[in-house]
């Protein structure tokens, strides 16, 4: 199978202005996310809607496409950016500008759910540590999934999902292995297609969460597990956070 990926990157956030020019370990973002891509992937590009990041990228030997302002998601873009790239790819990887850490084992998870041919829609979720504090579970930017036998999502949600009747929160962790979201999503060619004429959905609306429009309309989005950790970057505060992690990684 052929495999492309596309980081989509904007420049407006309300969080954190110009996030994927900011610099981490003397490297814009953006390029840290690229070079991490390109660790496991020949086809990678960065699909923009601001011509700093596009100068950005070409100026470290990157590939960039340009793209439209209007888009409401991640996923319009990476729409938009494969039609002009013209990609013959069997599948197109969206992997968060936001997400410097990135590593060549995650992407090749995702990769591998598609050797099953009735795959549509990848993603990761990454188990909970029972260490962890019930805090981290409670927080509703930390998406949680419920997943099948045949590690399918069942639903996604910003609130703790499964409850756990009869616990204490401080045994939630220890009595259930939680599943945290981790946003990287892989799409069949075609599926691609599909999905991103899909008005929104009720549930997407509710929890602010793109998959669940796709999980609504009856799509299956299989979910790889990673055990690694990552950090993604949405406040300037999180850069901090990451300027740590990269002074204690060989990254």
């Amino acid at each position: 199978m052929k495999f492309i990926a596309i980081i989509p990157a904007r420049y407006a956030s309300t969080r954190f202005p110009g996030k994927p020019l900011a610099m981490l370990g003397g490297k814009p973002i953006i390029q840290r996310v690229y070079e991490q891509v390109s660790k496991t992937l020949g086809e990678v590009y960065v699909a923009t809607d601001d011509e700093r990041i596009f100068n950005a990228v070409e100026s470290f030997g990157g590939k960039a496409v340009m793209t439209s302002s209007n888009h409401k998601s991640g996923t319009d873009r990476i729409k938009e950016a494969a039609e002009t790239i013209g990609t013959d790819a069997d599948v197109i990887i969206n992997v968060q500008g936001d997400e410097p850490f990135i590593l060549p084992e995650q992407i090749e998870t995702v990769c591998k759910c598609f050797d099953d041919e009735s795959t549509q829609i990848a993603t990761l979720g990454k188990p909970f540590d029972g260490e962890q504090s019930f805090e981290m579970l409670q927080n509703p930017n930390s998406p949680k999934i419920v997943i099948d036998n045949n590690s399918r999502a069942m639903y996604f949600s910003r609130s703790i999902i499964p409850f756990v009747r009869g616990k204490e929160e401080g045994e939630w962790l220890s009595s259930y292995p939680f599943l945290k979201h981790i946003g990287l999503y892989a799409y069949r060619r075609e599926v691609l297609q599909e999905i991103t004429a899909l008005p929104q959905s009720s549930l997407e609306i509710a929890e602010s969460l793109e998959q669940l429009r796709w999980l609504q309309n009856g799509y299956k989005i299989k979910v790889g597990i990673t055990n690694a950790e990552t950090i993604g970057i949405d406040t300037p505060d999180d850069l901090k956070r990451a300027e740590v992690f990269l002074s204690t990684h060989n990254l």
